[in-house]
């Protein structure tokens, strides 16, 4: 429908314009490779096994929950949590929960638990639905973009990007 050039500038101006009122939202200052709110909780406390489901995210409890790479991460059963724990790694969002997008153009933005996608097993996290529609256009190109970007500037504070 759109050109390659087009394309990117509709998502370069989405993400960026819809930016600043989205770092607010966490530290833009941490460096941490989690994007975690006030409280330390990652996912704005939803549970993430609830994204295998097929269902679709569930608000998770602070009575179950869990602390994965320096994120607290809350379930909305001892089954989901006992699920985790045995796979942390697996099932934790990737790019420290940070937008999926965001990260594919070197930065750091905070994500809607309720803009997601599953890829290969993994979760994905987006700023939000129209960051979501932009990203489903090439996914395993924005995944090849932010998987390079990952490894400059995980541990680089969003303020610094």
């Amino acid at each position: 429908m759109f050109s390659p050039v087009v394309r990117s500038c509709v998502i370069a101006a989405t993400l960026f314009v819809a930016a600043p009122v989205s770092v607010l939202a966490f530290d833009a200052n941490s460096s941490r490779p989690v994007n975690v709110n006030e409280k330390g909780v990652a996912l704005r406390g939803f549970d993430p096994i609830s994204y295998f489901s097929g269902k679709g995210p569930v608000m998770g409890s602070e009575s179950n929950k869990f602390v994965f790479d320096g994120a607290t991460y809350w379930f909305a059963s001892a089954e989901n949590l006992a699920k985790f724990k045995a796979n942390p790694s697996q099932y934790a969002p990737r790019f420290g929960g940070f937008c999926a997008m965001g990260v594919a153009k070197d930065k750091k933005i905070d994500s809607d638990p309720t803009a997601w996608r599953i890829v290969d097993g993994y979760l994905f996290v987006l700023q939000n639905k129209d960051v979501q529609k932009n990203w489903l256009v090439d996914v395993s190109g924005n995944l090849k973009a932010a998987t390079v970007s990952w490894n400059t500037i995980k541990n680089i504070a969003p303020k610094g990007l």
